[in-house]
């Protein structure tokens, strides 16, 4: 009888330590699979940039010099999409894209979990930025920030319309990233799992098979390599897309 896991299944957040406090009033603390995998993504992005740190150091090492690259990289997003006057919100992209792509690629090793296929995660962070973005031009513009949801010379008769469709989609800002972000890896991790239990079941079906089997192996590793090219890219528009945000919060356009 052949046993055939659901490929949904890895996605799963499930507990690894659970204790309960009953002199709190009976609360159960949990560490899950998704609390710990989280932790060990803050843990690596911190590690990394403490192991290339260069400030002691008269030659750089290359794990400097790809940080540096990065940090440039995401400034030179920054001021393409934000304005070179508005730098000071590199530290923030930088941050996030890093989570982020750390994440995603951490996702792809054998038996560990992607926090980015938590709709928690991919969904609550996106809604907190939006939070966060909409509290920036409330701050910088006040009342006058209402005026981004009315176009410029639009007809009086059109206005209650057109409020209505710009608020929405504006409101949409919140959950679409988180959306896009989280089905992505959702989707490109659910086929790789159907994918390798398909081989292995060919792998272990015969010799001949398994040697006629090679051909959608090699295809199968150009899917993951295409997978951890995902991770990178889903990275990058997270962060482009939340620049273009605080441009238009800034600049209400």
């Amino acid at each position: 009888m052949i046993i055939i896991n659901s490929p949904l299944e890895q996605f799963e957040v499930v507990p690894f330590i659970s204790v309960n406090a009953p002199i709190f009033g009976n609360i159960n603390l949990s560490l899950t699979n998704l609390g710990l995998y989280t932790m060990i993504v803050v843990f690596l992005v911190i590690s990394l940039h403490i192991y290339a740190n260069n400030s002691f150091k008269l030659i750089p090492s290359k794990w400097s010099v790809a940080l540096e690259r990065a940090y440039a990289s995401v400034q030179k997003m920054v001021t393409d999409q934000i304005g070179s006057e508005n730098e000071r919100y590199t530290p923030f992209i930088y941050s996030l894209f890093f989570f982020i792509i750390i994440a995603n690629l951490n996702g792809n090793i054998p038996y560990g979990f992607t926090i980015t296929t938590s709709v928690i995660v991919s969904i609550g962070l996106s809604v907190m930025i939006f939070i966060g973005v909409t509290t920036l031009g409330l701050y910088i513009h006040g009342v006058h920030f209402f005026a981004y949801f009315i176009p410029s010379g639009t007809p009086l008769v059109l206005v209650p319309m057109l409020v209505l469709i710009e608020l929405i989609s504006y409101m949409a800002r919140a959950v679409s990233l988180g959306v896009r972000l989280f089905a992505n890896m959702v989707a490109g991790h659910t086929l790789l799992k159907i994918l390798s239990t398909f081989l292995f079941k060919l792998f272990t079906s015969g010799i001949i098979v398994a040697a006629l089997t090679l051909i959608p192996f090699a295809i199968f590793v150009a899917l993951i390599g295409l997978e951890l090219a995902v991770s990178v890219i889903q990275a990058y528009v997270f962060c482009v897309l939340r620049c273009s945000y605080i441009k238009d919060a800034i600049n209400l356009h």
